[in-house]
């Protein structure tokens, strides 16, 4: 009983910024949402890894965000998010929200955002 809602997608211009937001909503006291990330999948292409941030705030990236995203969560409202920063055309794509959690009835999994899509054009 896990959804994760994502928030933030829009079209912005090149060079432009969008923050994007997961909130985790897991229906059950015991749990616990460990690493939390983001992936993208453009058209024609493979779903791939953006960032994560573990639960103690460790984070990562790929190369080709460094500097330029930045990947943050609050545990107390189980909320992921990733401000992007100097978008560029070629990041259009929809984003998707990732989390491994544990529930004390199902064990761990990840589960999945629906996706936002991010428009970057001018």
């Amino acid at each position: 009983q896990v959804q994760l809602v994502e928030s933030g997608g829009g079209l912005v211009q090149p060079g432009g910024s969008l923050r994007l937001s997961c909130a985790a909503s897991v229906r059950g006291s015991l749990f616990n949402v460990n690493n939390m990330g983001w992936f993208r999948q453009a058209p024609g292409k493979q779903r791939e890894w953006v960032a994560n941030i573990h639960r103690d705030g460790i984070t990562n990236y790929r190369d080709f965000v460094q500097g330029r995203f930045t990947i943050s969560r609050d545990n107390a409202k189980n909320t992921v998010y990733l401000q992007m920063n100097s978008l560029k055309p070629e990041e259009t794509a929809v984003y998707y929200c990732n989390a491994n959690i544990w529930e004390r009835l199902a064990g761990v999994n990840d589960y999945w955002g629906q996706g936002t899509q991010v428009t970057v054009s001018s």
